[in-house]
């Protein structure tokens, strides 16, 4: 098992920019990924972001490249998302999750953009 905990969410107005992290309680998985998912108010879940640990390369949903970046801090076992250039579709909560044989989720935090 792994705990994921999030944090650095809240309320930007458009164009805004915030920065989400991801920290999980152990890292002594092999072979695995970090990565956010979002979902928006009656929308169903959609993939944002997920990062190689041992590579560190990401991969980004089309509607978010350009505008976010995930990173990952290995000494501090975070995940970290940059979102810039914010708009009201971004508004969602976002779920951090862990991907090795099982993947695991954190409990989600709110994004809103709005004017």
């Amino acid at each position: 098992q792994v705990q994921l905990v999030e944090s650095g969410g809240g309320s930007v107005q458009p164009g805004g920019s915030l920065r989400l992290s991801c920290l999980a309680s152990r890292n002594d998985f092999t072979n695995y990924s970090m990565g956010w998912y979002r979902q928006g108010p009656g929308k169903e879940r959609e993939f944002v972001a997920a990062i190689s640990w041992e590579r560190g390369n990401g991969h980004y949903a089309d509607a978010v490249k350009g505008r976010f970046t995930i990173s990952r801090d290995r000494a501090k076992n975070t995940a970290a998302l940059q979102l810039n250039n914010l708009t009201p579709e971004d508004t969602a909560v976002y779920y951090c999750y862990l991907q090795q044989t099982d993947r695991f989720w954190g409990q989600g935090i709110q994004v809103t953009v709005s004017s």
